[in-house]
């Protein structure tokens, strides 16, 4: 892209906030010109804001440690500066919810990670690969805002990109139900093994909000627009337990699922090796050349070897078998931080701006 558009991070200074950092500060198309946090943030560089909480694999880069932090809550000086943002604010619902459609009403297009307006029906809820064709309701979105430019989207949960997208692969096969038990990283909850040391050697059977976001969340991404809304699908029937595991990076999915149709395990395979979308077609930035990967190993995928596959940004599929009890049976992963949260969103950003949606003031 010749001219870079210019890009905003609200909520810098969180583990999201500096994933996309790192996936943003050398962007063919964007330009990271300014980051926003909490009021106790703002008025400090970059570097006295984050402090030792820094927790990526690089350093800081040098211009990003010397900027200026904004306070978050400071839209109109932030709507002079930016083309869009990314939102990854650490706040409680309501808070952020409110603060996201300040934003898109101050004329700033939301690229959001955060969940607050997941639920809400003329804001698209988008795995590009999957469900691309649910950015149109940004018109409806904008009269309802009575905006031009502003508008909100958002990434769905991470634990869902380890097995939606492998389900949508296989959608014309009529998916009637589904259970679902997915092994989460501990990097979901923002923290790492130093930060969190009662997770080493430990499993905890509980995730607040996540079994209800499992197990709700891809009927959205499934659903249909009609009228000025996205209508939720009614199948398939979903049943989630969700666990923390002591792992840094990678979601994890057990899944057993029920066919409208019959099938074999070598055409589920094949559907979900040619499965692409429109990020492929477009040849996004951040799109994997190849969505979905089967390994044929028995004890793969795993998070440690294969959370990395495509940048982090593919899906791995793997130990397909028939089940006894419902008709097949596999496992799935992804990158949690990658393409189940910052990436995700830095993928959704590239597809509106090639849609459309987003552009330079």
């Amino acid at each position: 892209m010749e001219n870079k558009l210019k890009v905003g991070i609200v909520g810098a200074t969180g583990m999201v906030g500096q994933k996309f950092i790192t996936l943003l500060y050398n962007h063919p198309w964007f330009d990271i010109v300014l980051l926003a946090a909490s009021p106790r943030s703002a008025g400090k560089t970059y570097n006295e804001a984050v402090g030792s909480r820094w927790a990526q694999s690089i350093d800081i880069p040098d211009f990003i440690g010397n900027m200026i932090v904004e306070d978050a809550m400071n839209i109109k000086k932030i709507g002079q500066d930016v083309d869009f943002v990314f939102c990854a604010i650490d706040m409680d619902k309501q808070a952020t919810k409110e603060l996201e459609e300040a934003y898109a009403k101050a004329e700033i297009p939301v690229v959001s990670n955060n969940s607050a307006h997941r639920g809400t029906k003329d804001v698209p809820m988008v795995i590009p690969e999957v469900n691309n064709e649910h950015i149109k309701i940004i018109e409806a979105q904008r009269k309802r805002l009575n905006t031009k430019r502003g508008f909100i989207a958002v990434k769905p949960n991470c634990s869902i990109q380890s097995y939606v997208p492998i389900m949508a692969a296989w959608k014309e096969l009529g998916i009637k139900e589904a259970v679902i038990c997915t092994y989460q990283a501990i990097s979901g909850a923002g923290k790492t093994f130093d930060t969190w040391p009662e997770m080493v050697d430990n499993v905890i059977p509980y995730i607040g909000g996540e079994e209800e976001k499992s197990e709700k969340e891809p009927l959205k991404v499934w659903g249909k627009i009609v009228g000025d809304e996205i209508v939720n699908a009614e199948e398939p029937v979903i049943s989630a337990q969700c666990i923390r595991v002591a792992a840094a990076d990678g979601h994890m999915a057990a899944v057993s699922v029920k066919f409208e149709k019959e099938t074999s395990v070598e055409e589920l395979i094949k559907l979900a090796k040619e499965y692409s979308g429109r990020p492929q077609e477009l040849e996004l930035p951040n799109a994997p050349k190849q969505f979905i990967q089967y390994m044929e190993e028995d004890n793969r995928p795993q998070t440690k070897l294969d959370r990395d596959y495509e940048n982090g940004m593919g899906i791995s599929l793997g130990r397909l078998r028939k089940d006894h009890i419902y008709d097949y049976k596999f496992i799935g992963l992804s990158h949690n931080t990658l393409r189940g949260a910052a990436g995700g969103a830095v993928l959704i950003a590239e597809l509106l701006v090639a849609e459309g949606y987003i552009s330079a003031k």
